[in-house]
């Protein structure tokens, strides 16, 4: 059966390390572990992404949240908040968050919903709705209905857009003829 999450394409903003084999900070840590010991300086996602190594039997299945955040372009924050909401529920690994295919495919669906202009409950509630044994034409129906309602809203933001545009060039030209008629003609 096809669902929601069906028609989400991907982003093409994966991060180019996210499909390595072996993470960066383990080989960093192997290098570490060895006679010279550095401090190298990482950042947030780094750290996050990095800390309480999974074994690699779970690599393909799991993606820590450092990675996860990379590959979709959010902050470790806005990963957390969703969690918060409800809206995604990764594993834990002890203080690690391991975020599955399932979790991916919601955060997809997160971000397409708020880049079309849906509040964050309007997700949920049509995410909430997917069953993965039924034909999920409720979750459908309601996608569709809110996407319908949406599209209108968001073609009256245009319209509005376009008017105050046009305003604005007519306004611009009316300067620019005052400002023409004002300026002294160049000698020649």
């Amino acid at each position: 059966m096809r669902a929601l999450a069906d028609f989400v394409q991907p982003t093409g903003s994966q991060h180019p390390d996210a499909s390595a084999g072996r993470p960066q900070a383990l080989r960093r840590d192997a290098r570490i572990r060895g006679k010279s010991r550095s401090m190298t300086m990482m950042t947030a996602g780094e750290t996050a992404a990095n800390t309480n190594a999974v074994s690699n039997d779970h690599t393909d299945d799991f993606v820590r949240i450092g990675e996860m955040a990379k590959q979709f372009g959010v902050t470790l924050r806005t990963l957390r908040f969703y969690e918060d909401k409800g809206l995604l529920n990764p594993k834990r690994d002890g203080a690690t968050r391991l975020y599955t295919r399932r979790d991916r495919a919601r955060l997809k669906l997160i971000l397409l919903g708020r880049k079309v202009g849906f509040s964050l409950r309007e997700v949920k509630q049509m995410m909430d709705l997917y069953d993965p044994t039924g034909s999920n034409t409720r979750q459908l129906r309601l996608a569709l209905e809110k996407s319908e309602k949406q599209l209108l809203r968001l073609q009256k933001q245009r319209a509005l857009v376009d008017d105050a545009i046009a305003e604005l060039e007519h306004a611009m030209g009316a300067v620019r003829t005052m400002l023409a008629e004002r300026t002294p003609a160049a000698a020649g």
